[in-house]
């Protein structure tokens, strides 16, 4: 099994930064071959920001680079969410995910961290 678990989240005024953090932990933590950060606003669909591989090669979504800046701690098993300049509109719950392979692909997620922004 699989087990990851966010930090990090909170509230932050227009304009402010966070990072969060994800750590892969479990029996089969092993099988994930890249994580990655999801977020999700009140009746809106989940929607990704960024991966990055066992190998630290980043992947975002379009418009998500210019201020989300995701990276890895492979000695610690974590990946981070650095995000700048965040907007009313970044409010949402972001997920960590974790790709895995084991006889077939699996997706394994976090139970999410609330990020608001306002002032």
């Amino acid at each position: 099994q699989v087990q990851l678990v966010e930090s990090g989240g909170g509230l932050v005024q227009p304009g402010g930064s966070l990072r969060l953090s994800c750590t892969a932990s479990g029996s089969s933590a092993f099988t994930i071959y890249a994580m990655g950060w999801y977020r999700q606003a009140p009746g809106q669909q989940r929607e990704l920001i960024a991966r990055i591989t066992n190998g630290g090669v980043p992947e975002y979504a379009d418009s998500m680079a210019d201020r989300f800046t995701i990276s890895r701690d492979n000695d610690k098993n974590t990946i981070y969410l650095q995000m700048h300049n965040l907007k009313p509109e970044d409010t949402a719950v972001y997920y960590c995910n974790g790709m895995a392979f084991a006889g077939g692909p699996i997706d394994y997620w976090g139970q999410g961290t609330q990020v608001t922004v306002s002032s």
